[in-house]
């Protein structure tokens, strides 16, 4: 069985002002690059307790929320209501692919933690819609030091011209990565990323 790195972190998740601050900047981003309208079915990957994907909801017509951490997905489940709701999955999509098409998928701070990019990539490309988009927010390359347990961090952030490469090998079209914050933590800053594409 998977181990569920965030079980201690998930129920104080949403209090890191840095945390939503960043996610903020990030939904804000997104909006800014893509049209998102009610007749729109987005993934959220690696949704957590929903800080980006209910921002996006707002504007779609469903977000369905990946993750493997039952414990994040639960406080997700406390947030949905009737007029904001993300459907929530519990699967490792790389294991037990999705199902379907869907007109983009977003992702926020998850793809370090996924070992095998490539394998990531060509799943995805799947499951979008012709001419539907990704959006992944991501660390760029840091030296290890952002998390203070890297127990589950397979990558310390990601060097553009290589990453937006790996997007290219799995079909991808119209990629772009864009540094679009900077998180300041008291011994360095870190520069996050969005990369976006289309299919």
């Amino acid at each position: 069985m998977q181990q569920d790195h965030f079980q201690d972190k998930a129920k104080d998740w949403d209090k890191g002002s840095i945390r939503q601050q960043n996610t903020r900047t990030i939904s804000e981003a997104i909006l800014e690059q893509f049209s998102i309208n009610k007749e729109m079915e987005i993934i959220d990957f690696g949704v957590g307790t929903g800080l980006l994907g209910f921002e996006i909801a707002k504007h779609a017509k469903k977000v369905y929320g990946v993750d493997t951490s039952e414990s994040m997905l639960e406080k997700l489940r406390e947030k949905n209501t009737p007029e904001l709701f993300i459907e929530p999955l519990k699967q490792d999509i790389i294991v037990q692919p999705l199902e379907g098409e869907y007109d983009g998928l977003i992702s926020s701070m998850t793809l370090h933690h996924i070992e095998h990019l490539e394998k990531f990539f060509a799943t995805i490309y799947k499951n979008i819609k012709k001419d539907g988009f990704i959006a992944i927010a991501d660390l760029e390359r840091e030296d290890g030091s952002f998390h203070s347990d890297n127990t589950g961090v397979h990558h310390y952030g990601f060097e553009a011209e290589s990453f937006c490469k790996i997007v290219e090998d799995a079909g991808f079209k119209n990629i772009c990565c864009e540094c679009i914050n900077v998180i300041k933590k008291p011994h360095r800053d870190f520069g996050v990323f969005l990369l976006t594409a289309s299919k």
